[in-house]
């Protein structure tokens, strides 16, 4: 078992940002106005992070939002 290589369970908003094709400023803009179509995890003051599978499952249209937070 490789140990050397550890897989998060959360993408941080430029991640989510690429992941979406979107903006890194519009990204924290949607994550700060609790506007992303997956929820926003608060760490601490200022880190956010979000869960990795919620937002797979979005892309796969399979999420529970079903706002369109791009138009």
């Amino acid at each position: 078992m490789n140990t050397s290589r550890i897989d998060t369970l959360t993408m941080t908003i430029p991640e989510v940002a690429k992941a979406l094709g979107i903006s890194r400023g519009l990204a924290y803009e949607l994550a700060k106005r609790d506007e992303l179509p997956v929820k926003v995890l608060r760490l601490g003051e200022k880190r956010m992070v979000v869960s990795k599978r919620a937002l797979e499952r979005m892309l796969e249209g399979n999420g529970n939002k079903t706002r369109d937070v791009l138009s």
